[in-house]
């Protein structure tokens, strides 16, 4: 049997003791007080454990199995803050004799940190302050081993240590702060909004967390409830127009609102919503307001307003006129941004005529709420007094417009028409007309200033301008205010103008026409007015009546047919025919003209299609086909083809036609600028072009062609001795040679080089005076000439060359 001691401190309760002592039923236990502390001391409860053979046996066998180690729920109060760690039990194992040969061992969680164990008491201390918010409890193992042998001398098992709470956590309101809506007006104990509160403190140990809200600010207006935390609302009629906003606190005590209880607050801004409790009110009863007479229709007279302390659709306000003398004359109008009744002008007003008129208007809301309806009613009436003031008014002609007639062609000072104004003022002023220039730029009008007549002052033409639309303009003697009105005068047509072609179009006519055949109808128009019976009569000429060619029909629908009389039109014999036509309206008074009519002879294909119209037939049809240009663009672009070929083969370097044996190094010679020797070493050359080792033989051998007969050289054609070798005799041997040899190149390969002279300090560095030498020549000599011989040096010296004596035909 194991027994377990659980120490607590003095601190803990008689009912968590209680509460402690029974927590895992039959339990038998005892309580002792020493020094202080609780000492609960558990012997231990017997489990039965009833095991049931079931594979055919009869009869039960009841076996009771002892539990090495009985464990019961271990305590420690969390925020302990002592000097020493605090105990929190002992282990203790019936096979311990008290001699120190048991070892206890704890592990799990917070073992060896948190908890620590006397391996030989068993005594069990927390070392650290626990946070029951942070874990609430620990789960934790026990053994009891041999300490010399670490065998196990009890099997493991677990038990918990809970933390036990405090209260250390003040209530919090993790949504604050609240914002709410009542409407105004609301009853008593109308439901506001709802706060709550949480404690992190143990809710199922003591009343750590059992928490009562209260109202700190906002009494007398609302109130909240202890247990809920609802807000409602203490005061009847509450008006959002005396007050909208109410700022109140509330606070949540924890320990059931005790004394010593942790408590925290909130705050709730609550706002009062509008209700329609207010009818609309004008500030006066009786506005006065005055208009001018020359004020037109659609001018604002005045204003007024309702005031309603409502908002939104609550306090919106209808306006009507409903009474009055002037409600013909005026008309009320809305502004829907300012909601304030307009007033304006519905009809002209005199002051001659009447002088004031009265108004009633009316304001009322559109949305009534009928919870409120006894509150009514929701309207209010205002009266309006308009006085009609006196004003200069300008004169007012008789008609609004004026619309005179007068004939093209009429003579200066023909009267046009007469215009009339008045003044409706009481003094009746004298008025005065005028024409703005700005209306008749040109000035065909004049005006009588006095009694308005209007006449021309120069003759008219329909056909530039048929309209003329002036101002007239109507001014007081002694005041600056005017009117104007339009007038607009026709200006009515005379047969003026002679009728002429409709168009001046060439008629284009066959060689091959046939007598009889129509080759034009032509028309005419008149700039004049057509009337409803007016019409065109044609006729040829006197002086073309009896011609052979052509004739006129008169079709006596204002057109004529072109008739031909003839055939055997020649456009080389006559290409061109003029034909005067004389056409004639039957106006009054009747004009006439003569116009000539150009007939063109042109050639024609069998199907009457006119090929040219020219003298010399030359002229090709206007277009060609697609498939004759692609065959235009293909020969220009083989062409161009052709050119690139012929000058990229041209830019080629043309192989020598002259077969050599072999390369003689001698034309491998480099110039280089390099100082001469005197005024005769100006140019290098290249004997290489006058010399042929093949040409020692008596003939030259060609690429292009083969000659058929071979020439021996000619006596006394060799080269000259070597002794008496000079350049300018050399050429001139070289170049009598080619002019008399057959078989020589078809072009001239001359090249002409000037030769080194005598006077450079250097030497000469041709091969041709080599031959005086009857050795081989040495070139070593050049390695001493300095940097700007190496190239020749190296180019020499890495080759033996041999002098020419004139028999063998090689050069060197």
């Amino acid at each position: 049997m194991i027994t377990v001691l659980l120490s607590l401190l003095s601190v803990l309760n008689s009912k968590f003791l209680q509460r402690l002592i029974c927590l895992h039923g039959k339990l038998i236990c005892s309580i002792k007080c020493i020094d202080g502390l609780f000492v609960v001391v558990l012997l231990g409860h017997l489990t039965l454990h009833r095991h049931r053979q079931r594979a055919g046996k009869e009869g039960q066998v009841l076996h009771r199995s002892k539990r090495g180690w009985v464990w019961n729920q271990f305590f420690v109060i969390e925020e302990y803050t002592g000097p020493d760690p605090v105990l929190v039990g002992r282990l203790h194992s019936d096979v311990d004799s008290g001699i120190g040969n048991i070892k206890y061992i704890l592990s799990g969680e917070g073992a060896g940190t948190i908890f620590v164990i006397d391996d030989k008491t068993g005594n069990i201390h927390a070392t650290k302050t626990l946070d029951r918010e942070e874990q609430a409890q620990y789960t934790l193992t026990a053994q009891a081993v041999d300490r010399d042998t670490n065998k196990p001398l009890e099997p493991p098992s677990e038990f918990i240590v809970k933390v036990q709470d405090i209260n250390d956590n003040p209530p919090e309101f993790l949504h604050g702060p609240y914002y709410a809506r009542v409407p105004e007006m609301s009853n008593v104990g109308t439901s506001v909004m709802q706060v709550t509160a949480t404690d992190a403190d143990d809710p199922t140990y003591g009343n750590s967390a059992r928490l009562v809200y209260s109202i700190l600010q906002g009494q007398p207006y609302f109130s909240v409830e202890p247990q809920t935390g609802i807000i409602r609302t203490a005061l009847p009629n509450m008006d959002r127009e005396a007050r909208q906003e109410y700022d109140v606190v509330i606070q949540a005590k924890d320990m059931g609102g005790h004394m010593g209880g942790l408590s925290g607050t909130t705050e709730v801004k609550i706002t009062l919503t509008d209700v329609n409790d207010n009818p609309p009110k004008f500030p006066q009863s009786v506005y006065s307001m005055s208009v001018s007479e020359d004020k037109v229709p659609g001018e604002e007279v005045g204003r007024l307003k309702a005031k309603d302390p409502d908002l939104g659709d609550n306090g919106m306000v209808n306006y009507r006129l409903v009474d009055g003398d002037g409600l013909a004359m005026f008309e009320l109008r809305t502004d829907s941004e300012t909601r304030e009744a307009v007033i304006k002008l519905k009809k002209p007003v005199d002051f001659e005529t009447k002088r004031s008129y009265t108004l009633k208007v009316e304001g009322s809301n559109p949305h009534i709420d009928p919870q409120y309806l006894a509150w009514g009613p929701y309207k209010d009436e205002a009266t309006i007094k308009i006085s009609v003031e006196d004003a200069d008014e300008p004169p007012v002609f008789v008609d609004p417009s004026y619309t005179f007639e007068v004939e093209e062609n009429a003579p200066e000072g023909t009267l046009v028409g007469r215009v009339h104004a008045k003044d409706t003022d009481v003094a009746n002023n004298p008025v005065r007309y005028m024409i703005p220039l700005y209306t008749d730029i040109e000035q065909f009008f004049s005006i009588n200033a006095e009694d308005g007549k209007i006449t021309t002052t120069r003759p008219l033409d329909r056909e530039a301008q048929p309209w003329h639309n002036i101002s007239v303009s109507a001014t007081e003697i002694g005041h600056h205010q005017d009117t104007k009105v339009r007038v607009n005068i026709k200006v009515k047509d005379v047969n003026d103008n002679s009728p002429e072609f409709a168009t001046n179009n060439e008629v284009l006519m066959c060689e091959t026409v046939v007598p009889g055949k129509v080759i034009e109808t032509v028309s005419a128009v008149d700039k004049d007015e057509m009337a409803h019976r007016q019409h065109f009569t044609f006729s040829l000429a006197p002086e073309v009546t009896h011609n052979h060619n052509f004739s006129l029909k008169d079709n006596r629908d204002s057109t004529a047919s072109i008739y031909v009389l003839r055939k055997g039109f020649s456009r080389l014999t006559q290409d061109v025919y003029y034909l005067p036509i004389e056409i004639n309206d039957n106006g009054f008074p009747a004009m006439s003209s003569t116009n000539t009519l150009t007939i063109r002879v042109c050639s024609c294909d069998s199907r009457n299609t006119i090929l040219s119209c020219n003298v010399e037939p030359y002229v090709l049809p206007a277009g060609l086909s697609t498939g004759a240009l692609i065959a235009i663009l293909a020969c220009i672009v083989i062409l161009l083809a052709i050119v690139v070929l012929f000058v990229a083969l041209r830019r080629q370097k043309k192989e020598p036609l002259i077969v050599f044996e072999e390369e003689d190094i001698r034309e491998n010679i480099i110039t280089y600028d390099d100082e001469g020797g005197g005024e005769e070493d100006t140019e290098a050359f290249d004997i290489a072009t006058l010399q042929n080792p093949d040409g020692a033989n008596g003939f030259l051998p060609r690429k292009d062609i083969k000659p058929e007969l071979q020439y021996p050289m000619r006596p006394g054609a060799g080269r000259p001795a070597a002794n008496s070798v000079d350049v300018d005799d050399f050429i001139k041997t070289r170049i009598a040679e080619a002019d008399s040899d057959p078989t020589a190149p078809p072009y001239d390969s001359i090249q002409i080089y000037g030769y080194e002279g005598r006077g450079s300090l250097a030497g000469s560095l041709s091969s041709l005076e080599s031959v005086t030498t009857e050795s081989d020549l040495d070139y070593d000599y050049l390695q001493s000439w300095g940097p700007r011989f190496k190239k020749l040096a190296d180019l020499y010296g890495t080759k033996d060359c041999f002098i020419n004596d004139g028999d063998d035909g090689e050069d060197s």
